[in-house]
Order: C-alpha cells, then sequence, then structure tokens
C-alpha cells in the first residue's frame, strides 16, 4: 500500500517551493530574506562629543572658552575689589601685589574689571547668538522647504541687508533706539540673521529632495513637523559650527560698539569700553589697554579654533564654500 502523507506535516514555502516542517526552525534562505534591523543612530551630544575628542583644534579651543566661562562665573570669588568703585587716590598704578594688572585712571581694578568683562561679554554674545541662529535657521529651513516665491522674496530682501557694512547698520540702530543690551542683541540679529540664512538655507537644500522628506510631505505632515523632525536633525552640524563661528563674529562686533561708544554705558565693565577709557594713558599704564585686548583676544581665538575643529571633523567646509 502506498502511504498517504498527512497534510498538515509540512507547508510549502511559495518563495523557495522547499517544503518546511511545521514548528521547525526557519530555513537559512528564510533567515537571509528577512531585512536586518537599522542601525540605531547616535544622538547629537554623543555625535558632537566623538567628533570634539577627534579634533585637537577643537579640543583646545573649546577649553579656552571654558576658562573664559569659568573665571567669569567666579569672578566674585576671585578678585576682594569691586568692578566699578574706585579711589581716586590709587589711580594710574602700575602693576603690584595688591593690583596684579595695575588700575585705570578713575583707580578701578583693572584685572577685576577684566574679569566681570567677560561675564558681560558672555551673556550679551550668547544671548545675542542664540536668538540670531534660531531666527536663521528657522527661516533658512523654511525657505528651502517651500521654496518657489517664497525663497525669492526671502533671498532678495536678505541680499539687500547684505549689502550694507555691518558697522554702519549696528550704528543707525543704536543710533536711532539708544544703548543698552537689549537693543544691542536687536542689532546683532538685524547684522547676522541674513549670514546665517544662507548658509543654513544652503545645507538644508541638501536635505529637502531625500527620500524620507518627500515621504513625510506625502503624509501630509506640516512644514513646522517636517523642519523639526527630518530637516534639523541632518544640519544639526552645520548649525554647531555656524553658531560657534557667529559668536566670535558677534563678540568683536560688541566690543567694537563699546569702543565707539554706542555699546555698554559706563561704568559697565566692557572690554571694548575698557580699552576706550584707557587708550590716552597707554604710555603710563598700558595694562589698562592690553589686559582688555588679552581677554578679547583669547576668547575670539577659542571660538574660531572650535568652530575650525568642528567644520573640519564633520565636513561642513564643503557646504559651507558651497554656499
Amino acid at each position: 500500500m502506498s502511504s498517504v502523507e498527512d497534510p498538515k506535516s509540512s507547508v510549502e514555502d511559495p518563495m523557495s517551493s522547499v517544503k518546511v516542517p511545521v514548528g521547525a526552525a526557519p530555513s537559512a534562505a528564510a533567515s537571509a530574506s528577512t531585512p536586518p534591523p537599522a542601525p540605531v543612530r547616535p544622538g547629537l551630544a554623543a555625535r558632537t562629543w566623538r567628533t570634539v575628542r577627534s579634533s585637537r583644534p577643537a579640543v583646545i579651543g573649546l577649553a579656552i572658552v571654558a576658562v573664559h566661562v569659568v573665571v567669569a562665573l567666579l569672578a566674585p570669588l576671585l578678585t576682594p575689589y569691586h568692578p566699578t568703585t574706585g579711589d581716586a587716590s590709587h589711580a594710574l598704578l602700575g602693576p603690584s601685589a595688591d593690583h596684579w594688572a595695575g588700575t585705570d585712571q578713575y583707580g578701578r581694578d583693572v584685572l577685576t574689571r577684566v574679569l566681570y568683562g567677560g561675564r558681560y561679554a558672555l551673556g550679551v554674545s550668547v544671548t545675542a547668538t542664540l536668538i540670531t541662529i534660531a531666527l536663521g535657521t528657522v527661516l533658512g529651513c523654511a525657505a528651502a522647504l517651500r521654496g518657489g516665491w517664497l525663497d525669492d522674496v526671502v533671498m532678495r530682501v536678505l541680499d539687500a541687508v547684505l549689502s550694507i557694512p555691518a558697522i554702519l547698520v549696528l550704528l543707525v540702530i543704536v543710533t536711532a533706539l539708544g544703548t543698552g543690551s537689549s537693543v544691542i542683541v536687536l542689532a546683532i540679529a538685524v547684522v547676522c540673521v541674513p549670514q546665517v540664512v544662507r548658509v543654513v538655507r544652503g545645507a538644508a537644500l541638501g536635505v529637502v529632495p531625500q527620500d524620507y522628506v518627500t515621504a513625510a510631505r506625502a503624509r501630509g505632515e506640516s512644514t513646522w513637523a517636517i523642519l523639526r523632525r527630518e530637516v534639523l536633525p541632518n544640519i544639526s552640524d552645520v548649525v554647531c559650527v555656524e553658531f560657534a563661528m557667529r559668536a566670535s563674529w558677534v563678540v568683536l562686533l560688541i566690543s567694537s560698539l563699546s569702543f565707539l561708544g554706542f555699546g555698554a554705558d559706563p561704568p559697565t565693565p566692557d572690554w571694548g569700553l575698557m580699552v576706550s577709557e584707557n587708550r590716552t594713558a597707554i604710555t603710563v599704564v598700558p595694562m589698562a589697554s592690553l589686559a582688555p585686548i588679552i581677554g578679547l583676544a583669547t576668547m575670539v581665538v577659542g571660538l574660531n579654533l572650535a568652530a575650525d575643529g568642528l567644520s573640519k571633523a564633520w565636513g561642513v567646509d564643503r557646504i559651507r564654500e558651497g554656499v
């Protein structure tokens, strides 16, 4: 008698035409047809830390900036003097054990004013840079995503603003609205946002044609959702480098305004204002002018080293040159 095969004892695989016993482990062919799980991409913080460690200029630059931040925060503990209170009987003194960098024409300790000047420079610069980067990133991504007439209008307006010298725009705004931290932040934003928009737009234009952005549009997601979920995570390296680079320019612009008399109001401890106040006595007490210049120079060098190191490690130079 011929044996009768139990129909439940095997199942035919329609893809390979191979009978696979019920309950048996999947064959190698079936396992090969299953795609491997997608690799998990590390977060921005992890990628940034790994990039910083691999770039010596970035490490040196961030270390210099970190020293400035720590010194500015610990300024009240590092000096016994007040930054705005002076003693006329101790004016124009050279470096000594009591005053390591001497005193200015009003008898104020120079080193104390330099330490507190870092607080003002960091506070105003970071605030202005954050606002500038936020506005520039949103406008740049929106122009790249929407395209068409919006892109044309935004870029033409920015070209008109960029055609005017930055220092002239700053002086006009400060002259019209007066001095003060809020006015300086507004003036810096007006001057620097167009430059940030151009850089971010150039980076976003390389992301917009990608399949994941097309799929998000097909799902009917809003422009803000696409910007936040699809575009920003893929240009975060460009934004970080732009922040570091823009911060160095902002520090210089703020100090320039103070030197010209349109920035911090006396007796605010500001590096640019200190150079302006003590330049007439530079032959008598040179440290009164050199000390704030050294503070300003080291901070700008640190920010530039950090920006250059990150841009080379992330390969952002190519994107910036193509904008």
